[in-house]
């Protein structure tokens, strides 16, 4: 095997992460280049939109297949965890098998969509098959390194997977042939289907996915085209490049040395107070997630250079890591928040307005978490002095007021109407390379390639998810899904007052944000809530940003919440000894988004205040 990987498997994983990375720098450049042919030249390039979301769209899966070869996805392992060793290698060998299943299913529908739009154009005229069949290479090598992934398990474990998935199969063809009017419903097998992958660790993009193609072959009603088609309209819009746009930018912060900049002044102002590391990790959340819009990113970022302060200055690493999960939720609102951008994609809700709409909440929640550092931090709780020469105080104004610029730039492109949030994003990522590269000199051609390289891997995960979650929202809406929970809520509503259906959306983005994926529970959720909401007379902006809230606590909520495991591979410490702490914060952001939820001005002031 280590030979295979060698000669096969390594190359071939090179290969993708230069396609992917090629894919990102050519979107960033035709985006920017758009925007400045526009604005200097005044001539617009009349293609610049259709080729960006082409890119986007053959970034998104050869930035998954670089995610799958790393075995960077994520699933709900807690429940796998408590398996006996021998069920659990049994179902991580059945997963391998499924994720080749629907990896093959995915690259074959997708090519076959190309052969099928051949000929077609799009609206600025180029042709369309060069979208999809950019889409099904990248599947295909999804597909491939699946194949690598479910060939390192046991054979004896791979072959009683092979045979587990082809007995259900034949069972099913036999059911089919035998009693066709016996046959289940596809809704309910969409929901057992969905479960059983959640409960065996499946990771959420293919578990997304393999509902979706379980009604396509239940139902037989709808050509594999039709789900290539939503998996590739669910990325395939202009607004979602500021996704591996600000997750470029989060990458650059962190090698060209802006992060660690802007930490180490605030802990030189404000570490030695009584608790103040912890306000100097809230406060630090707080900037970086102005800037760079990606939530493992600002984690990652500001864990890294703080939680191993923590540990030097004798505070418990578990506590410092629950906070610093805590200050991850408060920051689920302040733009520019990824989630913000696909609530307001999936939603069709102004994304300008949702970014001015989270602000005063952040703000909130931001205080909240303050107050509980300084009165419960203990006053021995010091940064540490350090060994080695420290950075003069000018210089490091000098560096963070390089680095605030990003926040200018992401601002006052907003206010001047100068560009989309996309291409606000793009410019940011350009600021970001020639501070690097010019300014600090600190990223050289080596760590601005692995910062596309990675950024393009995370675009893919995150995009894959919004995909899979596109291909699923559109066959629950052809069972009348989202109509009858519609009706279902406002009949509560009608009869209980709308505080219940605000009440009951907290819980259910709660709930659905610690099982899915923060982007997948919106996607899913977001359509069929906000709609209802506006029914019952609450504003749009405010409810998109409570769901926001409410899925970001469930995404760090224990046991199962995602983001929290990232949090703790971050800050390398287990999860039992965050849950205690964590638990305490997160009732603190809960009481904080029950204020945020019963008190619309706090959200609508700003946004109305703006023109929004």
């Amino acid at each position: 095997m280590s030979g295979f990987n060698r000669y096969v498997a390594t190359p071939l994983l090179r290969l993708t992460d230069a396609i992917a990375a090629l894919l990102l720098a050519a979107d960033l450049l035709v985006v920017a280049g758009s925007v400045l042919s526009r604005t200097m030249l005044d001539a617009p390039w009349e293609w610049a939109d259709d080729v960006a979301r082409g890119l986007m769209v053959a970034l998104s899966f050869f930035g998954a297949a670089g995610a799958l070869a790393r075995g960077d996805n994520v699933g709900v392992a807690f429940f796998v965890e408590k398996f006996p060793p021998r069920a659990r290698r049994l179902t991580d060998a059945l997963n391998a098998v499924l994720v080749v299943v629907i990896t093959g299913n995915i690259a074959f529908y997708a090519l076959q969509l190309g052969q099928f739009t051949t000929g077609q154009t799009t609206g600025s005229g180029l042709p369309l098959e060069l979208t999809f069949y950019p889409m099904g290479v990248g599947a295909v090598f999804m597909a491939l390194f699946a194949l690598f992934q479910a060939g390192r398990h046991a054979a004896k474990d791979l072959a009683l997977s092979v045979v587990a998935v082809a007995v259900v199969t034949a069972a099913w063809f036999v059911w089919t042939s035998f009693a066709p009017d016996s046959l289940p419903s596809p809704g309910p097998l969409m929901l057992a289907g969905f479960v059983v992958c959640l409960v065996g660790g499946v990771p959420i993009g293919f578990a997304l996915a393999l509902s979706a193609l379980i009604y396509l072959w239940v139902s037989g009603t709808l050509p594999g085209v039709i789900f290539a088609q939503q998996m590739a309209r669910g990325i395939d819009n202009f607004v979602l490049l500021a996704i591996p746009f600000f997750i470029l930018v989060g990458y650059l912060m962190e090698a060209n040395g802006m992060s660690v900049r802007l930490i180490e002044l605030l802990e030189r102002l404000v570490g030695r107070m009584r608790g103040g590391l912890n306000v100097v990790m809230v406060l630090a959340m707080v900037i970086f997630s102005g800037i760079s819009g990606s939530k493992m990113a600002d984690v990652a970022a500001v864990g890294s250079v703080l939680i191993p302060a923590a540990r030097k200055s004798k505070q418990n690493p578990g506590a410092a890591v629950a906070l610093l999960a805590g200050s991850a939720v408060m920051a689920e609102t302040i733009p520019p928040c990824i989630n913000l951008i696909i609530l307001g994609f999936v939603a069709n809700l102004s994304i300008g307005g949702l970014f001015m709409a989270g602000l005063l909440p952040a703000g909130l929640m931001a205080l909240a978490l303050i107050a509980s550092a300084v009165i419960f931090g203990a006053k021995t709780a010091l940064v540490p002095e350090d060994d080695g020469p420290r950075t003069p105080l000018g210089k490091l104004w000098g560096g963070a007021a390089v680095t605030l610029g990003l926040i200018v730039i992401i601002f006052g492109g907003f206010r001047t109407g100068f560009a989309t949030a996309t291409e606000i994003s793009a410019f940011a990522a350009l600021y970001a390379l020639i501070v690097g590269g010019v300014v600090f000199r600190e990223l050289g051609p080596r760590a601005a390639l692995h910062s596309f390289v990675n950024a393009a891997t995370r675009s893919g995960l995150v995009l894959f998810i919004v995909a899979a979650a596109q291909s699923l929202a559109f066959m629950l809406t052809l069972q009348q899904v989202p109509h009858m929970l519609a009706e279902a809520m406002i009949a509560l509503s009608a009869t209980s007052g709308a505080w219940v259906f605000m009440l009951l959306s907290i819980a259910i983005l709660i709930v659905m944000g610690s099982v899915l994926e923060g982007a997948a529970a919106l996607i899913i959720f977001g359509p069929l809530l906000v709609p209802v909401a506006v029914q019952l007379g609450i504003g749009s902006l405010h409810y998109g940003v409570v769901l926001v809230i409410a899925m970001g606590i469930g995404l760090f909520a224990p046991p199962l919440g995602l983001g929290l495991y990232g949090a703790c591979l971050i800050g390398g410490v287990p999860i039992e000894v965050t849950v205690k702490p964590m638990l305490g914060y997160l009732g603190l952001l809960l009481a904080c988004l029950l204020v945020i939820a019963f008190v619309p001005g706090i959200t609508l002031w700003l946004p109305h205040a703006l023109g929004y």
